[in-house]
């Protein structure tokens, strides 16, 4: 495990040139190794990195160990897909008319696969921690419950009111995948709406790979600065990859695909976990890239989802 003395040399001893960082999805999946922690951005079906999951579960990564703040059923994909062997999150499942994750459930129960819980603050705290370069914060969630107990939190006095304190042990992926709306080739990257943990996320990773809905010159992400999250020395990999959410969504481009949701739930009812591997082998192995996938899926319903979006933010 990396402790964060050596993720703070690490970061300090990392190139900051300005290089152009574009990639194909499989050169920057070439960056997650097996036996990795892969920190996911995004939250539940928001902005998830969909596109480049994909390609990791083409590339038959192993023993990964994935982490979310909320995680949607990209987690049930890794585990049937043998993908993963952990998920560490405050929550799994799409949505609650879908209900929590049979199979996660599954895996877990069975022992082949582990469940690392956290409040949703706590897991923050932790990529907060990461972010900053310091071995853990402060906070007052999770006292007094279980899951403090289960993670073997440690509690600190307070040097100046004397209060107790659990300390939130700092959080270092050894990648961050995260999906944008624009960036430019050296990898400034800006989102629009809520960044959710996404900034923290990529700080605290050793490497960051971003895939982005267009690439964009620098000239217009200087003129836009403010909309600018990630600057170009914390990003490793940018990958232009249209769409890359869906079936999620990305706020203001396209909804998520409840329909697409409806079918998958269906799928993993009635088959249980096999339905999960069913699932990936026609989204994801009967294809060689995401383009197949969205081509599977079609233009008209795509660009029904583009057409609720706008709806959604009009102004």
């Amino acid at each position: 495990m990396t402790t964060f003395l050596q993720a703070r040399a690490a970061l300090e001893s990392a190139g900051r040139e300005h290089v152009d960082k574009r990639m194909s999805a499989a050169d920057a999946a070439a960056l997650v190794v097996d036996g990795d922690h892969v920190a996911i951005g995004g939250t539940l079906y928001s902005r998830t990195p969909m596109a480049m999951l994909f390609e990791l579960l083409r590339q038959h990564r192993q023993r990964l160990t994935l982490s979310r703040p909320l995680t949607c059923y990209e987690a049930e994909l890794f585990f049937a897909a043998g993908a993963a062997d952990k998920i560490v999150t405050s929550w799994v499942g799409i949505g609650l008319q879908w209900g929590l994750s049979p199979i996660v459930r599954h895996y877990v129960e069975h022992g082949l696969a582990e469940y690392e819980e956290w409040s949703h603050l706590g897991l923050g705290m932790g990529y907060k921690a990461g972010a900053m370069g310091v071995p853990f914060l402060p906070t007052l969630t999770m006292m007094g419950s279980d899951i403090a107990v289960q993670r073997k939190l440690v509690t600190l006095q307070c040097p100046y009111t004397g209060q107790s304190v659990l300390a939130i042990p700092a959080v270092i992926p050894d990648v961050a995948i995260i999906h944008a709306h624009r960036a430019d080739k050296f990898g400034n990257i800006q989102i629009d709406g809520y960044a959710h943990m996404d900034i923290d996320i990529a700080r605290a990773a050793k490497r960051v790979i971003v895939s982005t809905e267009s690439i964009i010159s620098p000239e217009q992400i200087v003129a836009d600065p403010s909309s600018t999250v990630l600057p170009h020395f914390a990003v490793d990999a940018v990958v232009e990859i249209p769409f890359g959410a869906y079936p999620h969504e990305c706020y203001g481009l396209y909804e998520a695909d409840f329909e697409h949701f409806d079918d998958y739930v269906a799928l993993v009812k009635s088959r249980g976990a096999d339905g999960a591997r069913e699932y990936v082998e026609s989204n994801v192995f009967a294809h060689e890239d995401f383009a197949g996938f969205l081509a599977q899926v079609g233009e008209v319903r795509i660009e029904d989802q583009c057409r609720k979006a706008r709806e959604l933010t009009v102004q």
